[in-house]
């Protein structure tokens, strides 16, 4: 079955089209700020005929016969979601905000001050462990 450019394309179409524009690129058919405009389109497409669009001043490369790199399903279950390593993040960075504002007090104070950040990162910290830990992959329950 052929695909109307009205069509909706999927990601793996979309690797498939990045993949080609990476060998063009490659090869010097593209600079690299003709790459990263075309890329920057392709992942806002949608449609069977955007994505030609992308590709339509290159050679003809078939896109349904390029091989998209798979990942393994068990690095994929063990991949941490997105949202949870932001989390993470932004908890070290509020706790490193917190330690530094107390050191400067301390040191500036002349004695030891109550290890106050304690009580910002513990409870936060503890939320995101348990999170974590118990909370699995949400991609991976998505698919059961």
């Amino acid at each position: 079955m052929s695909q109307s450019p009205e069509m909706r394309a999927s990601d793996v179409e979309r690797d498939r089209v990045a993949a080609v524009l990476r060998e063009h690129t490659a090869v010097g058919r593209l600079t690299m700020d003709e790459f990263n405009e075309r890329l920057e389109q392709l992942y806002k497409s949608k449609t069977y005929g955007e994505l030609a669009r992308l590709t339509a001043d290159l050679p003809d490369v078939d896109l349904r016969q390029r091989q998209v790199a798979k990942v393994p399903e068990a690095a994929v279950a063990k991949k941490q979601h997105a949202g949870m390593r932001a989390a993470w993040g932004a908890w070290a960075m509020a706790s490193s905000i917190n330690w530094a504002i107390w050191l400067i007090i301390s040191v500036t104070s002349g004695d030891m001050v109550y290890p106050w950040p304690l009580w910002v990162m513990g409870p936060w910290g503890v939320i995101l462990l348990v999170s974590s830990v118990f909370g699995g992959n949400e991609d991976n329950k998505k698919k059961s």
